[in-house]
Order: C-alpha cells, then structure tokens, then sequence
C-alpha cells in the first residue's frame, strides 16, 4: 500500500500517522516534504508508526534526515508504536540509539509536552 499520511493536533504536538510502506521513490519524497512542512512550523512532532508495513533503506535515511532537521532546528522528533520488525531494522543499525520511541502515541505526546516545560 501507498504512504498515507494523516496530520492531527493534540494540544501543542503534532502527531503524523503513517499507514503503508516508505520505500525509496514517492513514498520517501513524499514524507520528507511532510517533514519539511511540518518543521516549517517547529511544532513537537510524534511519528506514530503504527500502519506502517514496511520500511526500506531509503525509508530509514528519510528518517534520519527529517530527526537531523528537526535537532539542527530545535525541534524534538519521537517515534510512537513502532512494530517488531521496524524495531529490529532499527536494533540492526544502531538507529535505536537516536531514535526515541514510545509505546503510544499518548504516551510520546505526554513526554513531549513534559520536555517543555
């Protein structure tokens, strides 16, 4: 399935749900310019993956580049329901290590929020 990706607010964080596969091409363009807007606007952002089926190499070097954006700009990315194989993916290459996850989205918004105070 296509990338889909849906924007809501909740309070002060923006949360961007991605439903589908970010893979190198369209999906990956097009999810690094959703980052680029969404920056734009240095909101606190939540990744909430929780549809997403699959994610290659291109789709993990769009994250990291819209995390590295958001540090050089002040803005705080987090990741929210990420599945078992993403999880690997991201053990494998020591992402893990950058990438700060949470099991809910809910649970990502409330760290946020706490991290500007």
């Amino acid at each position: 399935m296509a990338l889909q990706i849906a924007e809501k607010k909740v309070g002060p964080v923006t949360v961007l749900q991605l439903s589908g596969r970010i893979t190198l091409g369209q999906e990956s363009i097009q999810l690094r310019n959703k980052l680029k807007t969404a920056l734009s606007d240095k909101p606190r952002l939540v990744l909430d993956m929780a549809n997403v089926d699959y994610i290659d190499s291109s789709g993990l070097g769009t994250l990291v580049a819209g995390f590295t954006i958001a540090a050089n700009q002040g803005v705080h990315i987090v990741l929210a329901n990420i599945n078992d194989r993403l999880q690997e993916q991201l053990s494998i290459t020591r992402l893990v290590t950058i990438f700060e996850s949470f099991d809910s989205v809910d649970a990502a918004v409330k760290a946020l929020e706490r991290s500007r105070q």
